[in-house]
């Protein structure tokens, strides 16, 4: 937030325009404007020509040196974008005329990295927490990817994380023939998915997920005016925000669908997130928190005192609403206000 406040204005400073209201492109960058992309302190500028670039540079050393800052020149450099470069975790490079934003080498490296320190830290440790361990840094990572053009690398991670997850099942059974560890490790645990080779802890029924699970859905671009404090674009985040697709579990996106988003029991939103995530393990802990703070409910629909022949539906309720019923199971019927 204080780099937000210290950095405002740094867009008109680099030279950005943007489309005047009242044009069908409105908020998008007018033609040969540069565009500055901006995450706390660390930037990128996209440019149409090295000497643009330059400008861009120079007017930005202008701009930052009354307010005690400058450019860490180690860390600034003019490339093309044939060549490509990494800015957050992603890899911006064109291939043959067509842009694609990928996950950077290096942050495959680290996930590689860690779900391999990871399985050798569970050696000794049963299925279960092997799930309990790489499912949310599965979760987070896809969630995180899942904008950009991932589906490669998804699958790539899945066979790496086979690999992990077949060698900690031999070093667990030494003795054992390959035949019966794939059998007591492996098989069709999801019934949705026609895949054999899924990890899981037979006697729970439980599962570990794949990166290649989750569905890539294209970003869509903010308008260059729109900020996220702005209180007279409040509509404009929320419509954002319906149209968006958490990545969750399909009944609980039915669920809120259904229910528009809201606890039947007190009307207030099951979401509260003005944003996404906006870092790989942030999503780990948003997910499993969101999980966990709106729960599956059977609940009765119809007057507040119903009878027991009153039809029964399954709705998303708050887990806080939920305490507060008398027996804590939801025995007492709610109101639905849709």
């Amino acid at each position: 937030m204080l780099m937000n406040v210290a950095l405002h204005g740094m867009e008109q400073a680099a030279g950005v325009r943007y489309q005047a209201d009242g044009h069908r492109d409105a908020g998008s960058a007018r033609p040969g404007s540069p565009v500055v992309i901006r995450y706390a302190d660390d930037l990128l500028a996209l440019c149409l020509s090295r000497e643009q670039a330059q400008q861009v540079k120079a007017r930005l050393t202008a701009w930052l040196a009354p307010r005690g800052l400058s450019l860490n020149e180690d860390k600034t450099r003019i490339v093309h974008l044939d060549d490509g470069v990494d800015f957050l975790g992603f890899n911006i490079r064109r291939y043959r005329g067509k842009l694609l934003i990928k996950p950077s080498k290096a942050a495959v490296k680290r996930v590689r990295e860690r779900l391999a320190t990871e399985m050798r830290a569970l050696r000794g440790h049963n299925a279960q927490m092997v799930l309990i361990r790489l499912n949310p840094i599965i979760r987070g990572w896809s969630a995180y990817y899942r904008h950009v053009v991932s589906a490669r690398v998804f699958n790539e991670l899945d066979n790496y994380v086979w690999k992990l997850t077949y060698k900690w099942a031999k070093w667990t059974h030494p003795h054992k023939p390959k035949h019966r560890i794939i059998t007591r490790y492996f098989g069709a645990f999801n019934s949705s998915r026609r895949d054999r080779w899924v990890f899981g802890d037979r006697d729970s029924g439980a599962y570990l997920l794949k990166f290649a699970w989750t569905k890539i859905t294209r970003h869509t671009l903010v308008k260059g005016w729109a900020s996220p404090d702005d209180p007279a674009l409040a509509d404009y985040w929320a419509a954002r925000r319906r149209r968006g697709r958490p990545p969750l579990d399909r009944a609980r996106l039915r669920l809120l669908q259904a229910q528009r988003g809201r606890c039947p029991r007190c009307g207030d939103l099951l979401l509260h997130a003005d944003r996404e995530p906006q870092h790989p393990d942030e999503w780990e802990l948003w997910i499993p928190a969101t999980r966990t703070a709106i729960r599956h409910q059977a609940i009765t629909i119809g007057a507040r005192h119903g009878t027991p022949d009153q039809p029964i539906a399954v709705r998303l309720i708050h887990t806080h609403c939920r305490r507060r019923l008398p027996d804590g199971t939801g025995s007492e019927p709610a109101l639905l206000h849709l």
